[in-house]
């Protein structure tokens, strides 16, 4: 399977799946946002990301709710999108930016004189 179709279905599934969840109301959840998704190279498995505002409790609640949903979000998905199978779906949490400030913490602690000149944000940027 060619490497940009992958590409091309997976940000088909991120814009579908946030649009779908926009329309859930999940109670005591967190703020939910899609930020990824894999899809496998046959294209009939895939993993949704998501980063969740909130507690960890909440961040937790947020991934149950989803799990728990699977179906009734896989069924409007396949019905959003044309392909000959409609990937089945998992959910993650995405812990990128949880981990990017945990390096973040240890790097001050090594280093203090360096954090103190360190501009905001300036070790925040990501790739598009």
């Amino acid at each position: 399977m060619s490497h940009h179709r992958r590409e091309r279905v997976s940000k088909l599934v991120k814009e579908q799946i946030g649009e779908i969840l926009e329309r859930y109301q999940f109670a005591d959840c967190g703020f939910i946002t899609v930020t990824a998704a894999e899809i496998s190279p046959d294209l009939k498995e895939g993993r949704v990301y998501v980063s969740v505002i909130g507690s960890a409790a909440q961040q937790q609640r947020a991934v149950t709710a989803l799990q728990h949903y699977h179906g009734e979000i896989q069924r409007e998905l396949a019905q959003r999108i044309v392909l000959k199978y409609t990937p089945r779906l998992t959910f993650a949490l995405d812990e990128t930016e949880t981990r990017a400030a945990h390096i973040e913490h240890i790097l001050d602690e090594l280093d203090p004189a360096a954090a103190a000149i360190r501009l905001p944000g300036a070790a925040r940027k990501s790739a598009p």
